[in-house]
């Protein structure tokens, strides 16, 4: 996309609708533009009246206008700024809302690929860049060229001699900005990168601070940090440099006219074509002109920022999700919730490797089924593909003989709960821990799935009971007491089919039993779905499925498998002997 295609986008999607703010904010440039030069023009009579003719009838007219030109300069400024800020905080809460839905729909895989840090720093300061392109240039480039413009025309109107030797300093200056901005934007790219860098690797610290301690790696991570800051800083520097590179680059162009403007004005006096009254309201014009050139000259290094900051933000916002409905989609109908798996690969999209081959599964309906491998076989695979986390990548799934592919995602997923090891919980109260499953539901109704999910247990011992803050995915509670906020969740939602996702693993006897209790309660009547590694999950199984490199290697009861299926029986002995 190249950067007219970037503006355009920017125009239509985000600041077109703020164009009468914008066109007021206009207004007040041009005002500040009159003022600012009616101060450069009122130095003239000033001069000219006041100090070498000495007219005594505009000793008060002169200084008063001046004081208004001021005011109307300074009120100008004020407003056109306050506008424009408005504005750009406007634009800068489209952008991240329209970037937060593309990513809150966007397919797993999507947020799975990239860390949750960058994320952020794409929400956070690209969005910022952006912003300042919208407030920033937008107002610079009509107050400036507009100042300037008011300010050259004291000048012409002065001596069109001297302001042809002034404006040569104009191409200079921009050709000077121009190259310095391409220098930002490639900069500035990077230093976006390594700030996404840096914002993953204090996520997952802070996440594994215990992992850090235990290990006792904290020298080793206050080495990394130093590295990621380091780079950093050093990138920073770099854009820091190339801005105020700028200055002396400005400086010298100054200087030179300056001196020019003295050595020419000197002659003009001499000769009679320049008076002193003259000279003074063309310098004090340039003067004032010298921070709107440099100002424009500079524009095109915010502009550059911005733009490397939405080369990142609107692919995001973009991207089209794979996990989509067809246009005819229909409700899911639950009757039963017989799932069947019909010759369904997988592989993960631009890899080679198969992780599903010709899957097919019977899952009865109201019944529990059990997925029996070893680690890496494909079962947690199985789970994400029935709610769409995941496409098949040729096959079909049915959920009573309704391909989910012709299923409305929102229907599929109203019907499934997930209950995984991996509980996730947010820093909130139990209470809506509890009713994010269901945000309507009842006191009642979040004590009844505490009560039978054991989680009332230990709920009615918190001095703030339902209304205990937990922490950071639950870092206040044990992982006992985090699984059954997580069951009571499920049970809250009162779904025909659940998926548990090796929901006992790493619990102590006495725990385990009071979650199988609750898994029990939440899977009676309903069609389920278990990863299962414990030895009372598999024997109070329906049906037992084992997979094997992402193939269905046997089915059937604990008993047949015991005498069909090698895999299987080596697989139960290894959990016979653990217990």
């Amino acid at each position: 996309m190249s950067d007219l295609d970037i503006l355009k986008r920017l125009y239509k999607d985000y600041t077109k609708k703020y164009l009468r703010n914008i066109l007021i904010s206009i207004f007040f440039t041009i005002l500040l533009a009159g003022s600012t030069s009616a101060v450069a023009y009122l130095l003239d009579p000033a001069i000219k009246q006041l100090f070498i003719e000495q007219k005594e009838s505009l000793i008060y007219i002169i200084p008063a206008l001046i004081i208004i030109a001021f005011a109307v300069k300074g009120a100008s400024l004020y407003l056109a700024k306050v506008i424009m800020i408005r504005v750009s905080e406007e634009v800068r809460k489209d952008i991240q809302i329209d970037m937060f839905a593309s990513l809150i729909k966007a397919d797993t895989k999507l947020v799975d690929n990239k860390h949750s840090g960058k994320f952020v720093t794409n929400l956070t300061n690209d969005v910022g860049m952006i912003t300042n392109l919208v407030s920033t240039a937008i107002l610079n480039l009509f107050k400036d060229s507009l100042t300037l413009i008011g300010l050259l025309t004291v000048m012409f109107y002065q001596n069109w001699k001297l302001s042809l030797i002034a404006i040569i300093m104009i191409p200079l200056a921009s050709f000077a900005a121009r190259t310095l901005g391409k220098r930002i934007g490639k900069v500035t790219t990077q230093q976006m990168s390594k700030a996404g860098v840096l914002n993953s690797y204090l996520i997952e610290i802070f996440k594994n601070h215990r992992l850090t301690k235990i290990f006792q790696k904290e020298d080793y991570e206050k080495k990394r940090a130093n590295e990621y800051i380091h780079n950093l800083k050093e990138t920073s520097k770099k854009i820091n440099e190339v801005f105020v590179r700028a200055s002396p680059i400005m400086e010298f162009l100054t200087g030179i006219m300056i001196a020019f403007l003295i050595f020419f004005s000197a002659k003009l006096i001499s000769n009679g074509e320049l008076e002193v009254s003259n000279f003074f309201s063309f310098l004090a014009a340039m003067m004032l002109a010298y921070q709107p050139v440099r100002s424009l000259a500079t524009l095109n290094i915010s502009v550059q920022q911005g733009l490397a900051g939405a080369r990142r933000v609107l692919p995001i916002i973009d991207d089209i999700p794979e996990i989509k409905e067809k246009e005819d989609s229909k409700e899911l109908i639950i009757k039963k919730g017989q799932i069947n798996f019909e010759n369904v690969k997988f592989e993960y999209y631009g890899e080679q490797k198969q992780i599903l081959n010709n899957i097919n599964l019977n899952i009865q309906g109201e019944k529990m089924t059990a997925l029996v491998g070893h680690s890496g076989a494909g079962k947690s695979t199985i789970l994400n593909l029935i709610p769409r986390f995941y496409n098949a990548s040729n096959g079909d799934i049915k959920i009573d003989d309704q391909s989910i592919y012709d299923s409305t995602i929102f229907s599929l997923r109203k019907n499934i709960s997930l209950v995984s090891q991996d509980t996730t919980l947010f820093d909130d109260t139990i209470k809506n821990n509890i009713a994010y499953a269901n945000p309507s539901a009842s006191q009642k109704d979040i004590e009844e799935a505490a009560k039978y999910s054991f989680a009332n247990e230990f709920i009615e011992q918190l001095p703030e009971k339902y209304e205990t803050l937990i922490g950071e995915n639950g870092v206040k509670l044990s992982g006992g007491e985090k699984q059954r906020l997580s069951i009571a969740r499920a049970i809250l939602k009162k779904t025909p089919i659940i998926l548990l996702d090796e929901a006992t693993s790493s619990l102590d006897a006495e725990t385990e039993n009071k979650i199988q209790k609750a898994i029990s309660f939440l899977t009676k009547g309903r069609t389920t779905i278990v990863i299962a590694h414990r030895l009372s999950t598999i024997l109070n199984s329906d049906k037992i499925y084992v997979i094997d490199k992402g193939s269905v290697i046997g089915e059937g009861k604990h008993d047949e498998l015991l005498n069909s299926s090698t895999v299987y029986k080596n697989f139960y002995e290894k959990q016979l002997r653990r217990f």
